[in-house]
């Protein structure tokens, strides 16, 4: 059986390149949406926020925010359409970027929609 946990977790852009980063549990910012911490309810999900505000005002990230996510089975999937895309990088050309190097998101950016 497949085991689902659902819970929120930081998003944000990473200043030095752009890129989409997914914050991790020992609070490095990652590419893999797979490495993101999950927060299961809303305090934790604070911690998360006020790691990531702190990281603003440090110049390592910018425009950070929580989104809806689940991990399945260890792998994690954002909840919304514009979130899965983000992991993935470009949805135009399954040859280039994360997808190409087998780093994006196990799910499909349209799964589910």
């Amino acid at each position: 059986m497949t085991k689902t946990e659902k819970g929120q977790l930081m998003t944000a852009n990473r200043l030095r390149d752009g890129i989409a980063v997914f914050l991790t549990h020992s609070g490095a910012w990652s590419e893999e949406i797979d490495d993101a911490a999950l927060a299961p309810e809303a305090a934790a999900a604070g911690a998360l926020e006020a790691k990531a505000r702190q990281d603003e005002k440090n110049t390592v990230v910018t425009g950070a925010y929580l989104i809806d996510a689940e991990r399945r089975d260890g792998r994690v999937r954002a909840l919304h359409i514009r979130e899965r895309m983000r992991a993935l990088g470009p949805t135009v050309r399954a040859d280039l970027g994360k997808q190409a190097e087998g780093k994006g998101a196990a799910f499909a950016a349209s799964e589910g929609e």
